[in-house]
């Protein structure tokens, strides 16, 4: 870094996202992205959105929040869009957490979550997961500081019930509670629902992963009107066009086009158990997975190794050296022709 870079970053640590290599063709199961490809209709709308890109797009983005609220069965005022679950998560620390506020979050979850807080220098605490995995919501009640739960968390794939989740909000009336839904289109239980009951809840949600718009950088948060009007003062403090129409395009289209997004998600599904069944099958260790990935480790290879051999073979998965997680391997659900190919190459690397 340079002389000049302010002290106040000069301990940042970034996000390190998953492999997008330009290298060569791989079979790409490392990030999350939907092996299925947006609707026609999102694409023609894109298209057409595109000839009007010497426009400034909506700052309100009255078109695209009018679409989730109806979607969702809230009000316009209660959905903030953003660039990505990313841009509406870094709001999210931004506005509540400082020294008298901290965050708290499981010790294995969504790996940006410390690196928002040290970039917003918010205080945070990592809470130890269960040794099967699973958050114990009792590690959060009357604990001091606002709480942030992936559900399904990332990268394991476990998923919490809403009620329990409701438990959790109802004893923390006096802090923020963030829910981040990246992954609830494939099996888990939305807690939109509970932010018309609950004025401190935010529920986060992305375009990315079952609406095959990763590219397209969509996100939102659902909430009480006045935590949307604290979010919203930052968005435009930043940048009021922070969705290209582009993007706003895309959004629109996809909302009106559910159904077939939801019949992907199925299907995912679908092919997330074959996945799992056979990996078990292997010897593998799976996690039960609510999202579009698995969490699996073998005792026969490391999780490195796998990682490793199957790259040099022309498959990705995410490997993470986090203490406790290192001998799993976190594996996206592609096509059933794509996870074929995977089985293939680990059936080798495994002889």
């Amino acid at each position: 870094m340079s002389r000049f870079f302010s002290e106040k970053y000069r301990a940042l640590e970034p996000y390190v996202p998953g492999e997008q290599p330009q290298n060569r063709q791989y079979v790409k199961l490392n990030t999350n992205e939907s092996p299925y490809p947006p609707s026609p209709a999102v694409v023609q709308r894109v298209a057409e959105e595109t000839a009007r890109a010497q426009l400034y797009s909506d700052p309100d983005c009255t078109r695209l929040r009018r679409a989730l609220a109806e979607m969702l069965d809230v009000g316009p005022e209660n959905i903030l869009p953003g660039n990505g679950s990313d841009e509406v998560l870094n709001f999210i620390f931004a506005a509540y957490g400082d020294d008298a506020h901290p965050f708290l979050f499981p010790n294995i979850s969504y790996g940006f979550y410390p690196v928002f807080c040290a970039q917003n220098r918010v205080p945070f605490r990592e809470i130890p997961l269960r040794p099967d995995f699973t958050v114990d919501p009792a590690d959060y009640v009357g604990a001091a500081g606002h709480v942030v739960l992936a559900n399904p968390n990332a990268p394991t794939g476990v998923a919490l019930g809403r009620d329990v989740i409701e438990e959790l909000v109802k004893s923390s009336p006096d802090r923020v509670v963030v829910i981040d839904e990246a992954y609830v289109d494939f099996g888990a239980e939305s807690c939109v629902p509970l932010t018309k009951q609950y004025d401190n809840l935010l529920v986060v949600q992305t375009f990315s992963k079952s609406r095959s718009l990763a590219g397209a950088r969509i996100g939102f948060a659902v909430g009480a009107a006045e935590l949307i009007a604290d979010l919203n003062t930052l968005r435009c403090s930043v940048n009021p066009y922070n969705l290209s129409r582009m993007a706003l395009a895309a959004g629109e289209a996809a909302i009106a086009d559910n159904a077939y997004y939801m019949q992907n998600c199925r299907r995912i599904a679908e092919t997330r158990g074959q996945t799992a069944a056979r990996l078990r099958e292997m010897g593998f260790r799976v996690l039960p997975s609510r999202a579009n990935f698995l969490f699996a480790a073998s005792d026969r290879i490391s999780g490195l190794a796998l990682y490793q051999k199957l790259k040099e073979r022309g498959v990705l998965v995410r490997h993470f050296e986090k203490p406790g997680i290192a001998d799993f391997n976190r594996i996206t659900i592609g096509s059933p022709e794509q996870m074929e190919r995977f089985f293939q190459e680990t059936e080798e690397i495994l002889k």
